[in-house]
């Protein structure tokens, strides 16, 4: 059961407070999005001022993904319990501290541990803005509503690598200073134009066990994977065998726990654990693939971090004109024909770009490829999510999305930590053209070989007839990822 607000709180889009609730819900996970664009393409310049090598450059990335993959699920569940206005405004104001650290931060190590706290506060932040528009706007609106948050943050989301590359091109530290008056703004708008609601049923009772469990699993095993760029070493297996360990345990622990924090029942569907299985390898290629792509032009073609960052700007422009489109084709036909043919097109594309030269041109070389990608995601996201969503119970759909969600940055995470031992990066070599230009090769066909896996998957583990709900549905989210 999910409660909203009080009857004569409801609002109307077309309102004054509506919009400006809109606005809150649309700034606040802006933020989250604009900086895990900006943070990947400042990485090099990051590096050289900090005196970074690679494995620090890495958790700059994995410390936000870290604890926003392993506490997503727990900041939608204490939107639930204590108010998801009152979470929403504690997060986006702690994203607004952390922010403020990271501009600060002297060394790699104190960025590193203020990109974790950014992550904590994004796990309360993230889930509340789909949940507050659900729960705070008159059921005749909610549609509309939530189609212009997805359209809004399509636009965020096209325009996160310019911004950022323009931001990174005068000071990196900009690319978080940006975040706190945004912050101030957000958590303003909340407190007086959204109205409080929660859920009286949700369970009384925190998941500790699952949440230590889950933050020392993927903590240890990406710091195992991570430490492998320097080589293998016993201390590297041994704490990525704790990891393993830990990851054990957790599933072992939410089995056994009276309120779980996964409720281990979704997965007795094959359909939900084969579409999250897929949501692991699509997201683990792209999210591995990007961080090369921008290393690779700014460190091998020489290119800015502006145009590093605008070289993407196709893939999100293309995905917000199409992501919706393929979503409504597929609920009147089949999500597992759009699901194959979408990670197809997109690993083709990730080929492309393993082909570009040193010395790149982005309309030959890029602009193809990294089309391909926007064009297959298009495909592949909606379908994906709306199926995910569909295999649960209608009362579990808002964990269903967490956990796919969850899912997704793991994966992000997971990868960005193994990639670049795999293809033999380590130190500074990430800085060097000569050691990077072979390693992004190899690392964009193993990304492609990511996404064919997870057509692979789809194709024996998915049934022909499985139909994805239609784009509108309240739950899909196609560019928040």
């Amino acid at each position: 059961m999910t409660t909203t607000a009080a009857p004569h709180e409801l609002l109307r889009l077309k309102s004054h407070s509506g919009r400006l609730a809109l606005a809150t819900t649309v700034l606040g996970s802006g933020i989250a999005l604009l900086d895990s664009t900006i943070v990947n393409v400042a990485l090099p310049t990051i590096g050289r001022d900090l005196d970074a090598d690679l494995a620090g450059l890495q958790w700059v990335v994995n410390a936000y993904a870290l604890t926003l993959a392993a506490l997503i699920l727990l900041g939608g569940s204490l939107g639930d319990r204590f108010g998801r206005r009152a979470m929403y405004a504690v997060g986006v104001a702690g994203f607004g501290v952390a922010s403020a650290l990271c501009a600060l931060s002297p060394t790699v190590e104190v960025l590193i541990a203020a990109r974790a706290v950014q992550g904590l506060c994004a796990a309360l932040l993230v889930p509340g803005s789909l949940a507050i528009l659900q729960a705070s706007f008159h059921h005749d609106d909610r549609m509309a509503a939530i189609g212009a948050w997805t359209g809004l943050l399509g636009v965020a989301s096209a325009s996160g690598p310019v911004v950022g590359g323009w931001l990174v091109e005068h000071d990196w530290r900009w690319a978080f200073w940006l975040n706190v008056p945004l912050a101030v703004v957000v958590v303003a708008l909340a407190l007086k134009f959204v109205p409080e609601s929660r859920n009286p049923l949700a369970s009384k009772h925190i998941d500790l066990t699952g949440i230590a469990l889950a933050v020392v699993g993927l903590a240890a095993l990406t710091y195992g994977l991570t430490a492998l760029s320097d080589g293998v070493s016993l201390r590297a297996v041994a704490i990525g065998v704790i990891g393993v360990l830990a990851l054990a345990a957790f599933a072992w622990a939410e089995v056994h726990a009276t309120a779980p924090m996964v409720p281990p029942s979704l997965f007795a569907n094959r359909v939900f654990t084969t579409i999250n299985l897929v949501t692991l390898l699509v997201y683990a290629g792209l999210s591995a693939a990007l961080l090369f792509l921008v290393l690779f032009l700014q460190t091998v073609a020489a290119w800015s971090a502006l145009e590093a960052g605008a070289a993407t700007l196709p893939l999100s422009i293309i995905m917000l004109l199409l992501a919706r489109r393929f979503g409504t084709l597929a609920a009147k036909s089949t999500a597992r024909s759009f699901m194959i043919g979408g990670t197809l097109v997109a690993a083709t594309g990730f080929v492309l770009l393993a082909m570009a030269p040193r010395d790149p041109s982005f309309v030959v070389h890029v602009l193809p490829g990294i089309s391909l990608v926007g064009l297959g995601l298009s495909m592949t996201v909606a379908p994906l999510t709306g199926t995910v969503l569909a295999a649960a119970p209608d009362e579990l759909a808002g964990t269903a999305s967490g956990v796919n969600n969850a899912v997704a940055r793991t994966a992000g995470l997971l990868a960005v930590a193994a990639l670049p031992p795999l293809v033999g990066l380590g130190g500074a070599d990430y800085a060097s053209a000569d050691a990077l230009a072979p390693a992004y090769r190899v690392a964009m066909v193993i990304c492609a070989g990511l996404l064919a896996g997870g057509a692979a998957l789809t194709a024996f583990g998915l049934s022909a007839r499985e139909k994805a709900p239609c784009a509108d549905s309240p739950h899909l989210d196609v560019t928040a990822r």
